[in-house]
C-alpha cells in the first residue's frame, strides 16, 4: 500500500538491508548542521527494493518563521527537473514522434544557421537531440563562466520568468555558441532547448505535457512549475545570510509564471520523486503505469559521450568528486550522469548508478544493485556538494545487507 512517503514504508529499516543504528547517524548528522545554523534543514528518503527504509524531516522548512521541516514540504528541485523532461523526450521517441539523432533545427527552424564563438564562426556539426539530452549541444549556462561568449550571453536576459520556451529558443538561436556542437561536456541550457522541442513535438506547453503525461499518472501530486494556494505554505526557505542580510535568489514558485524551464522550473516533494524514482529502476513501469520500456531507460542510463569529448572550464569545479569525467569514473546519459567503472571517485556508489542534483541543494541517486534509490531535499545552495559526499558516505555506511529479491 502506497503511503504518504510516496511508496510503501517498511515496518524496520532491517526489513530492506539497513541498519537502523547507523541510519540514526544520518539524522543526528544532519540535526548538528541545523543546530549550528549551516542550514536550515532537510528531508531525506531511502528505498530499498520498492520499499521505503528511511524518511526523516529535520529542522526547519522555514527557519525565519519557526515552521518545522514535514515529510510533505515541497523544495525548488531546480535541475531535478531535467531527468524528468528527459523522459518526456523519450516517451515521445518510443512513440515514433521524435527522432533523438535529428537535428534540433528539424523541430526549431530557428537554430539551422547555429554559430560558434564571438568569431561567429558557422557551425560544422548540425545540433542533435541527443546533444541536448547529453549536454554536448555547445550551448552553456552565461552564469557559470565568463567567456567572452557568457558575457554576451548575459545580456540576453535568458532568466526571465516571463518568456515562454518559445520566446527564450529564440534568444538562443542569435547567440553563438560556446562550442561545437559534439565535441564538448558543457553544462547548459539544453535541456530547457530540449522542453521547446517536446511542446513543438507534443503540441502543449511543457507544464501541461508533464502534468498529463509523467506527473498525474505517477501520482506525484505536489509536482509542477508553481505550488500556489495551499501548497504555498509547505514551500521550503532557505536561512537568511548573516552577511547580506538575504536570502539566496530563488525563484518565487507561489505563483504561475510564463516560463516552464525544462532545466530547473519544477518543484515538488520528496515523496513525489521517490516514486519517479521507483519508476525508472522499476525499468520505466510504477504501480501499473508504463511510461517508457525497460530499453529505454537502460538506455537513458548508459554513457553516451563521445570517447575523444572535451570538458568545459567548470565541469570539475562545479561538480566535483560527482563530475562525469574520466577520472571520477562517470559519463552522462540521457538526462543524468552515470557512473561507469568502480572505485575512481573518493565516494561511494555502484556501477551502473545513475544521478543528479539541483543548484538549490537537492540530490537523487538510483543504484540498481542495491535495488536502492535515495532522495534528498534541501534548499541550500553552499550545501549542496558537501551534502551529496556527505549523504552517499553516511547511507552505504547504512547498508549492511545485499538484497536477493526484486520488486513483483
Amino acid at each position: 500500500m502506497t503511503t504518504a512517503l510516496g511508496l510503501p514504508r517498511a515496518e524496520r529499516p532491517e526489513q530492506v538491508g539497513l541498519s537502523s543504528e547507523r541510519l540514526e547517524r544520518i539524522t543526528a548528522r544532519i540535526g548538528e548542521d541545523v543546530d549550528r545554523g549551516a542550514m536550515p534543514g532537510a528531508v531525506l528518503a531511502i528505498a530499498r527494493a520498492g520499499r521505503i527504509g528511511y524518511a526523516e524531516a529535520i529542522g526547519y522548512r522555514d527557519k525565519e518563521s519557526g515552521a518545522a521541516m514535514r515529510l510533505d514540504t515541497i523544495f525548488r528541485i531546480a535541475s531535478m527537473t531535467k531527468p524528468v523532461v528527459s523522459l518526456g523526450a523519450m516517451m515521445l521517441a518510443e512513440q515514433g514522434r521524435l527522432d533523438i539523432g535529428a537535428p534540433v533545427a528539424e523541430y526549431i527552424p530557428t537554430f539551422s544557421e547555429l554559430t560558434v564563438g564571438v568569431e561567429r564562426i558557422k557551425a560544422k556539426r548540425t545540433m542533435t537531440v541527443q546533444d541536448l539530452l547529453r549536454h554536448t549541444s555547445g550551448l552553456t549556462y552565461a552564469l557559470f563562466g565568463d567567456s567572452p561568449v557568457q558575457m554576451l550571453w548575459r545580456d540576453a536576459n535568458l532568466q526571465d520568468e516571463n518568456q515562454t520556451n518559445e520566446e527564450l529558443v529564440g534568444k538562443l538561436a542569435q547567440l553563438p555558441l560556446l562550442f561545437e556542437p559534439g565535441t564538448t561536456w558543457e553544462y547548459s541550457m539544453s535541456t530547457d532547448v530540449l522542453g521547446r522541442v517536446v511542446e513543438v513535438v507534443s503540441g502543449q506547453s511543457l507544464a501541461a505535457f508533464i502534468a498529463e503525461q509523467i506527473t498525474g499518472p505517477l501520482g506525484m501530486v505536489d509536482t509542477a512549475f508553481a505550488a500556489g494556494g495551499d501548497k504555498a505554505a509547505r514551500v521550503a526557505e532557505p536561512l537568511v545570510d548573516k552577511a547580506t542580510g538575504k536570502k539566496p535568489p530563488m525563484r518565487n514558485v507561489g505563483r504561475e509564471n510564463r516560463w516552464h524551464s525544462g532545466g530547473g522550473g519544477l518543484a515538488g516533494t520528496a515523496a513525489d520523486y521517490l516514486r519517479f524514482c521507483q519508476m525508472l529502476l522499476n525499468g520505466g513501469e510504477l504501480d501499473g503505469v508504463r511510461l517508457v520500456a525497460p530499453k529505454t531507460v537502460a538506455l537513458m542510463a548508459s554513457d553516451h559521450l563521445p570517447p575523444n569529448v572535451q570538458y568545459g572550464e567548470t565541469a570539475r569545479t562545479r561538480f566535483g568528486a560527482l563530475a562525469p569525467v574520466p577520472e571520477m569514473g562517470y559519463g552522462f546519459g540521457l538526462g543524468f550522469a552515470v557512473r561507469k567503472v568502480p572505485g575512481m571517485s573518493p565516494v561511494p556508489g555502484s556501477v551502473g548508478e545513475f544521478f543528479w542534483g539541483g543548484a538549490t541543494g537537492t540530490y537523487f541517486w538510483i543504484d540498481p544493485q542495491e535495488q536502492m534509490i535515495v532522495v534528498l531535499m534541501l534548499q541550500a545552495p553552499d550545501m549542496r556538494l558537501a551534502y551529496r559526499y556527505l549523504t552517499r558516505r553516511l547511507v552505504y555506511a547504512s547498508v549492511t545487507e545485499r538484497l536477493h529479491w526484486r520488486r513483483r
